[in-house]
């Protein structure tokens, strides 16, 4: 009896050593958002966003090193609250939505660094896949009041346009100054609900 007892209990203690099954959340459109901002003219930003946009994230909070995040992004949905403004950017001068209609965001990396987190990924716009890199921190976690887990996470960070061939622009009349910035910063704002499990068609 006295080995069964001891065998049962290091069949708990190994099932509790077991790591932790990362979860799946699917990004909540509704609860999330995806801006820039870029320089105008060299005086004053312009702030926009894509409103189309879908991903999950794979979440484990104490293994950073398991997590992953893809996003998936409808260039045509750019709002920037002007719509003469947000035709231009749809054109062949810089997003050419009738032929790139989507962006695509994968992580490669994440490491985490007390509450913050490295996201390192591969981003593909315009035709042109790039190396990115953001800042990043948890939210936090909750449930909703039907009772669905629900995690948050921002992410901050900057590119180069012209390095996916978004080139156009003009030179203004103060010398060095230009139309657009080449740099656009990223704000991100992220909430998901966890997937439910799939059940087996009987």
């Amino acid at each position: 009896m006295q080995h069964f007892k001891l065998a049962l209990a290091f069949t708990f203690f190994a099932l509790g050593a077991l790591p932790a099954v990362a979860s799946s959340y699917s990004i909540d459109k509704s609860h999330s958002s995806i801006d820039f901002t870029v320089k105008h003219m060299g005086i004053s930003n312009v702030k926009g966003s894509f409103k189309d946009f879908e991903g999950k994230v794979i979440f484990d909070e104490k293994k950073p090193a398991t997590d992953s995040a893809e996003v998936t992004i409808k260039t045509a949905s750019i709002d920037t609250g002007t719509e003469k403004r947000d035709e231009h950017l749809k054109s062949p001068d810089f997003f050419d939505t009738g032929k790139f209609p989507e962006m695509k965001f994968k992580t490669t990396k994440i490491t985490k660094t007390g509450k913050n987190y490295t996201i390192e990924g591969l981003l593909t716009m315009h035709g042109v896949e790039k190396p990115v890199s953001l800042k990043g921190e948890f939210g936090g976690e909750t449930k909703d009041p039907q009772g669905n887990p629900r995690v948050a996470f921002s992410a901050t960070g900057t590119l180069d346009r012209t390095k996916f061939g978004l080139t156009w622009n003009k030179p203004m009349e103060k010398v060095g100054a230009v139309m657009i910035s080449n740099d656009v910063k990223l704000d991100l704002n992220i909430e998901g609900v966890l997937e439910k499990e799939k059940t087996a068609e009987k």
